[in-house]
């Protein structure tokens, strides 16, 4: 589908389960796209606990083309933060999505658009997750992030771990960081991106009103991540 930014139309991939409450917007990371494999595989465990998502492009096919040559645009934080933002309102505003709580999902440089983007709109975003994310650059706007916040980062990933723990003292919401145990930056290690889910899945259900299932692929001894 198309989500309205302004006077562009990004291409988007909207998923509404039947009785969700609670909608999950992608902001993915640079130089990626609503295909992100890795995004999209969270967003399926997310439709299987009962939240909607939304994967779109933060980027125009002509943008896109032109920041493969100068990468100009991939690290431009307010300029992907505004589009969020657009795409944060386009979805307040629509139908089918008017009447959900929204959170943000954000991934690698998206993921300070994210948090920017909270920062900017406190009234729409009801929590944010982040997945490995350069919550860093959002700079002096962290401070200013009141929706619960989730850092998720691998273990392994020393460099971003210690942006993110810097990045959590910056915060004065609610907020947790969590640490995948041995993971590296793109969460490829068995069970890695599972853990993801589960841990993205709980925080949004907690803050968004869906339900607390499980997925098909845990245990039944799974407990929530959450005191």
């Amino acid at each position: 589908m198309r989500v309205i930014a302004g006077e562009l139309e990004l291409e988007g991939s909207l998923s509404i389960p039947e009785g969700a409450s609670g909608l999950v917007l992608f902001a993915h990371g640079s130089g990626s796209s609503r295909f992100s494999p890795r995004n999209q595989r969270v967003a399926l465990d997310l439709n299987e606990r009962g939240l909607g998502t939304l994967l779109f492009d933060l980027l125009s096919a002509e943008e896109e083309e032109l920041d493969l040559f100068t990468r100009e645009l991939r690290f431009d934080i307010d300029f992907l933060a505004q589009r969020v933002i657009d795409a944060l309102e386009w979805a307040a505003g629509y139908a089918e999505t008017s009447k959900l709580r929204l959170g943000l999902f954000g991934s690698s440089t998206g993921a300070a658009a994210a948090l920017v983007t909270a920062a900017r709109r406190p009234r729409l975003v009801s929590a944010v997750v982040s997945r490995g994310g350069r919550a860093d650059l959002a700079g002096e706007a962290l401070s200013e992030v009141k929706a619960p916040t989730l850092l998720i980062v691998g273990g392994s990933d020393e460099v971003v771990l210690d942006l993110n723990r810097d990045a959590l003292e910056q915060l004065t919401s609610e907020k947790k960081l969590s640490v995948v145990p041995g993971a590296t930056h793109l969460f490829e290690e068995p069970g890695a991106l599972q853990m993801v889910s589960r841990l993205a899945a709980e925080w949004f259900a907690r803050y968004l009103g869906a339900p607390i299932g499980r997925l098909p692929w845990e245990g039944t001894d799974s407990e929530p991540l959450w005191p």
